[in-house]
């Protein structure tokens, strides 16, 4: 599995809060930033179900 860079745009609040989180959870700033986007993904697929990547036949139609 390759892993990739990515670049967010994030107020000063909001980050000072991340760190803070991510602190008392004894992670960086990224690692609570992943656990947070798997969560996601995890909630999304219960609703949803199983997201199957490389398909043709894209979901982006069902974005809101």
């Amino acid at each position: 599995m390759a892993v990739k860079s990515l670049s967010i745009r994030i107020d000063d609040e909001m980050l000072d809060k991340l760190h803070y989180i991510a602190d008392y959870e004894a992670r960086s700033a990224n690692g609570q930033i992943i656990v947070l986007i798997r969560e996601c993904i995890e909630r999304f697929e219960e609703k949803h179900g199983a997201i199957e990547l490389g398909k043709s036949s894209s979901a982006k139609s069902g974005r809101k």
